[in-house]
């Protein structure tokens, strides 16, 4: 396996076009694990509070309209 010191090196010889497709790779990469990050917690009940919290604003009429 590469060290972190031999990536960064190797990213830094990248041309712009690979950089740039480095970088979406890494953005969807990222969203892909915050999402599966953010279902986890929503079936361990980790956002039961917020939700919670939410209907009580909206049925209290504190909500807004975007």
């Amino acid at each position: 396996m590469l060290t972190l010191e031999q990536i960064e090196s190797a990213i830094l010889q990248l041309s712009p076009n690979e950089y740039q497709k480095l970088l979406e790779w890494f953005a969807d990469l990222d969203y892909q694990r915050w999402d599966e990050q953010l279902e986890k917690d929503i079936a361990d009940g980790k956002l039961e509070a917020f939700a919670q919290e939410a209907i009580a604003e909206f049925e209290a009429g504190n909500c807004q309209a975007i």
